[in-house]
């Protein structure tokens, strides 16, 4: 029970802050402005919000004494969702436990489907007839023989007569499709401009284009800030779902850092706000829900039924945008259950539609997305993949932000890259895939994911990944960092149960695609391409991916392809092309959406896939 208010000081910031007795150390830190990484939405199975009490240390609980040793805890260690205000508290808070605030990005779009430029927002300068006795003919009417037919919002059809008559019937009328939204004196040069926007379950991108030539002015990307509730869209589903409050909360954390990102990039390309006059969104369905405020509660729910299909296009101060007052969003429509608008502008932006022959277009991460273009035919799916990729339930995981290793390689001896080029803190999804990948070829995990114990390794695999090999915690595992190798003073390693969880990453995806394929009655060799589209999902490499199943690894690699951001580079498209646009929502409408869980032989999929392939 919540019951007087005590300090609370957090280092090595040097800021205190009064907080009810009875509340949790990560809602104290949000409110101080204080982001800590929660992958597992403060639940206390992730282990990754760990902070060291200085004073006013407190008895562990159940969950702390699983991810810290004696020692740790005796030295102050917890973790902040476990924490409970009593008394007075200081806490350090680490590097390695704050939402990192350098997160890689991926903000390329390439091998994007080009269309002709035609936006549905467009100026066009007109010179009109002064009323006289003679011609008496109402304002919109005299615009009307201009402009043809159009529509106009009440508030604008105040203000037109006067704008009218202070231009001396000479100006510049702005259309998007029918609607008339501005009307500015003279021949106006003032570019228009539109912004499209990735909304990602982990980031979000945006662009800001120039109408004209459908060019890009300007780019901006960060952290989506919903992460500080929790890395995965079921964990935001159930935070939203405890109110009406809570909703509003999840929107406004992505409409105030979209806002952000608006001012950045019009500031960067020196244009006002209100030359910007559409936004286009493309995320997955859960975040498209939550970016218009739309329960999504029964996403959560079987049958995991969408609110939305067809595109949304409202007006963008109804979203709080800060761009033109009479603005417009567009967000894209959604196939069905989790596959959402980010997999249309995938279709979309790679012209998947036209492919020859048999193709593959899979974005991975926590819900990874996967479509097979056959016969003429779409079918899409969604896998429940988890959040391994992301770093979540991996011993030394995290997303692929400064300190993380994010490749491996080795033959006799292991090296690795390091985001940010800074002592390793842990290892991010790309280099625990390449990480598998040669502990695979070198033996020392078995096709079934079993992580051979120091010694039962074969006799010639190399000194340096066998001195590796180590007893950790009452289970095997392999040493990648060592504790002065670090930066946090432990070392990185990657155990037993992370190849597990791994393995349950990797089979849902390769799963599948096993039941796509299947079910068009083809087989991995007979596509002749794979795109690999998303984030995560550019940064790993294609053998490795292989090697491990994640992909095919009956094809060869020269196939796979890497689309960079799709989403991107859908949400472009449909800003700069009414065809595009049109188009989007023909593709969401004649795909198939393949529920795996209903599928019979999912779960049979599901357990082949698990198995790491027998050879390179």
């Amino acid at each position: 029970m919540l019951g007087t208010e005590t300090p609370v000081t957090f280092q090595p910031m040097g800021k205190t802050v009064r907080a009810a007795s009875g509340t949790r150390l990560i809602d104290v830190a949000a409110g101080a402005g204080i982001a800590l990484d929660l992958p597992c939405g403060g639940e206390g199975i992730c282990g990754k919000c760990r902070v060291r009490i200085r004073r006013g240390l407190g008895e562990p609980g159940a969950a702390e004494q699983k991810f810290f040793s004696q020692k740790d805890l005796a030295s102050g260690w917890r973790l902040a969702c476990q924490t409970i205000i009593r008394g007075p508290i200081t806490v350090e808070i680490p590097d390695t436990s704050l939402l990192a605030s350098y997160h890689k990005i991926l903000e390329e779009i390439r091998g994007t489907a080009e269309t002709a430029l035609a936006p549905t927002v467009r100026k066009q300068y007109v010179e009109l007839p002064a009323p006289d006795r003679r011609n008496d003919e109402a304002d919109l009417i005299r615009l009307e023989h201009a402009l043809g037919p159009f529509d106009i919002g009440l508030d604008f059809a105040r203000q037109l007569p006067g704008r009218l008559r202070d231009a001396g019937f000479r100006g510049t009328a702005i259309l998007a499709d029918r609607e008339l939204i501005g009307f500015e004196r003279g021949n106006a040069e003032s570019p228009a401009c539109a912004l499209a926007f990735d909304i990602g379950t982990t980031t979000l991108v945006g662009m800001l284009l120039d109408l004209s030539t459908g060019q890009e002015m300007a780019l901006a990307s960060r952290l989506n800030p919903q992460t500080g509730i929790g890395d995965d869209v079921l964990t935001r589903i159930l935070h939203s779902q405890k109110g009406p409050a809570e909703l509003a909360e999840l929107q406004q954390m992505v409409i105030a850092a979209v806002n952000a990102m608006i001012a950045e990039m019009a500031d960067e390309a020196g244009i006002a706000r209100d030359q910007i006059y559409e936004a286009t969104f493309s995320g997955n369905t859960t975040m498209q829900q939550l970016l218009l405020a739309i329960d999504p509660r029964w996403l959560g729910e079987v049958p995991f039924v969408p609110a939305t299909g067809r595109g949304m296009l409202v007006h963008a101060r109804d979203l709080g945008l800060h761009i033109h007052q009479r603005g417009r969003a567009y967000v894209a429509p959604v196939i069905g259950g989790f596959v959402g608008g980010d997999t249309v502008s995938g279709i979309l932006a790679t012209g998947l539609l036209d492919a020859e022959g048999p193709c593959l277009l899979v974005d991975i991460g926590t819900n990874g997305e996967i479509v097979l273009m056959a016969g003429g035919k779409l079918s899409a799916a969604a896998a429940a993949a988890g959040p391994a990729f992301e770093g979540a339930r991996i011993e030394h995981g995290m997303r692929g932000a400064r300190g993380a290793i994010e490749r491996v390689a080795g033959n006799e001896v292991l090296s690795f890259d390091v985001i940010g080029n800074v002592p390793p803190v842990g290892i991010c999804g790309s280099g625990l895939i390449d990480l598998a990948a040669e502990m695979l070829r070198h033996r020392i995990i078995s096709p079934e994911g079993r992580m051979s114990a120091p010694g039962q390794l074969p006799d010639d695999i190399p000194a340096d990944f066998r001195r590796r090999v180590i007893g950790y915690e009452n289970q095997t595992a392999f040493l990648v960092a060592g504790e002065a190798e670090t930066g946090t003073g432990r070392p990185v390693v990657v155990s037993q149960r992370d190849v597990r969880q791994l393995q349950l990453a990797s089979g849902a995806i390769r799963a599948g695609i096993v039941i796509l394929l299947r079910r068009a009655g083809l087989e991995p060799r007979d596509l002749k391409q794979v795109l690999i589209a998303g984030g995560f999902g550019n940064f790993i490499r294609r053998r490795n991916a292989q090697r491990i199943g994640l992909l095919p690894n009956e094809i060869d690699p020269k196939r796979i392809r890497y689309e960079g951001n799709t989403s991107l580079a859908g949400a472009r498209l449909v800003a700069v092309s009414a065809s595009a646009r049109a188009a989007a929502e023909a593709i969401a409408r004649q795909t198939e959406h393949v529920d795996l869980a209903s599928d019979h032989g999912f779960q049979w999929a599901f357990a082949d896939a698990m198995i790491f392939p027998e050879t390179d």
